[in-house]
């Protein structure tokens, strides 16, 4: 229990010292210094094809993009205890 504890700490001390040793920094997406790259690489460069359907607002996009790693996680979680619990019994 006392491990456990430790390693959650650590993890919530890894999540929160950024934000006060980079205070009014911008944490941006990897998505636009990948644009920038690109653009200064190749000034004439064209996209492949364009998004189906853009979020009305960055909020929205957040929302979609949250629900989706905790669908990926809830997964994860059931397939592990899944494995376990099937361990355990036979």
């Amino acid at each position: 229990m006392k491990k456990t504890l430790l390693l959650l700490a650590i993890v919530v001390l890894l999540a929160i010292i950024p934000l006060f040793i980079q205070k009014g920094a911008e944490f941006g997406g990897a998505d636009g210094e990948a644009e920038m790259a690109i653009g200064e690489i190749n000034a004439d460069y064209e996209p492949w094809f364009e998004s189906l359907w853009e979020p009305p607002s960055g909020e929205i996009e957040s929302l979609l993009f949250a629900l989706q790693a905790a669908i990926g996680a809830s997964f994860i979680g059931y397939f592990i205890g899944y494995m376990r619990g099937k361990h355990k019994e036979g």
